[in-house]
């Protein structure tokens, strides 16, 4: 019988290791799975490789998880949020390696990640900082940026319903990055708002279909 169901975050983390790459979901606070970068942190895990739309913000996460230098590198499009100036100051101090990557560029390189796509040009950052190191080849007389794919050994992602086999709903734009990084992860686990039985959930509906799916813990009230 598939279950991917798990009682506790000792199990939903079963395999992390210090320098582990997390690719944790969320466009600001909405879809960031706080409660699992919690338990990373409790966890005491350190010198991790965080890849997310932006470097936390708020007090509870990625934010705290960057406070207490256990994040060696973060790969973000946003490294700074208008309430918090953690990363900006660990950067400065050589504390904290950064890679800033555009967002539709970051997307489309999770996505190759989990599709096995080895790579594709961009016309974004052509002629910008973020491009330079990097090949650039010139296609019908335009300037592309060869980028190459990103995969994790973890993803983090937020869902408000989920069946033990792992089909997952989002809601509203808490869905961002969660459905691209549940491929690109060898191991995905979800915080879950609620649990739902099989068939409550309309196939049509599904958005990240169990195969992508490891293990699913659910956490009412966040």
């Amino acid at each position: 019988m598939i279950d991917k169901r798990v009682p506790d975050f000792d199990a939903a983390l079963a395999g992390m290791a210090d320098g582990a790459t997390i690719m944790s979901s969320g466009f600001g606070a909405a879809g960031a799975p706080h409660d699992l970068l919690e338990a990373v942190l409790e966890h005491g895990w350190r010198d991790l490789v965080i890849i997310s739309n932006n470097a936390g913000e708020g007090e509870r996460g990625l934010i705290r998880l960057i406070g207490e230098r256990r994040v060696a590198k973060v790969i973000c499009s946003f490294p700074t949020s208008s309430n918090s100036e953690i990363i900006r100051e660990q950067y400065f101090a050589n504390q904290i390696e950064l890679e800033i990557v555009p967002q539709g560029t970051l997307s489309e390189r999770m996505r190759a990640g989990g599709s096995g796509i080895g790579g594709f040009y961009t016309r974004t950052s052509v002629g910008t900082p973020l491009a330079e190191g990097k090949e650039v080849r010139c296609i019908d007389g335009k300037d592309y940026v060869l980028e190459f794919p990103l995969r994790a050994d973890f993803a983090f992602v937020t869902a408000r319903l989920a069946d033990r086999w792992g089909n997952l709903i989002y809601n509203k734009s808490a869905r961002n990055f969660g459905p691209t990084m549940a491929m690109a992860a060898d191991t995905t686990v979800v915080q879950v708002d609620q649990f739902v039985g099989l068939g409550a959930i309309n196939p049509e509906h599904v958005i990240t279909p169990g195969i992508y799916v490891d293990r699913i813990i659910e956490v009412r009230g966040t």
